[in-house]
């Protein structure tokens, strides 16, 4: 299977040589496809939390689904910074928009330094 699989992908990308180069572009394109979904996800909630007054609403129930697929990205910022005083304002959200841009540029060397 794995000779099939091999070939397979020898066959599409090209030769071998260049195979775990292009191998390694798509992955690093992989992960910042995937860092950028959410990081626009966490604006969209941002952005919806201002608007999002009423629960029932289109926009609240927009905020809450949103909300409950971005809270385990968010919590633990969220306990970070409650150790210090920031008022009234939440920068857990942009605290985990950096932290998801840094990991995806930190994963992206690593996979060309292991390529």
């Amino acid at each position: 299977m794995k000779g099939v699989l091999t070939s397979a992908v020898t066959r599409i990308l090209g030769n071998s040589l260049k195979v775990k180069e292009k191998m390694g572009y798509i992955l690093v394109y992989a992960i910042h496809w995937f860092a950028n979904i959410l990081v626009t996800l966490l604006l969209i909630r941002a952005i919806l939390s201002w608007f999002a007054g009423d629960p029932y609403s289109f926009l609240g129930k927009m905020y809450n689904v949103l909300a409950r697929f971005t809270e385990p990205l968010v919590m633990p910022f969220r306990k970070l910074l409650s150790r210090f005083n920031t008022g009234m304002f939440d920068f857990s959200v942009l605290l985990a928009m950096l932290f998801i841009e840094m990991a995806a540029n930190i994963l992206s060397r690593l996979v060309f330094m292991i390529l």
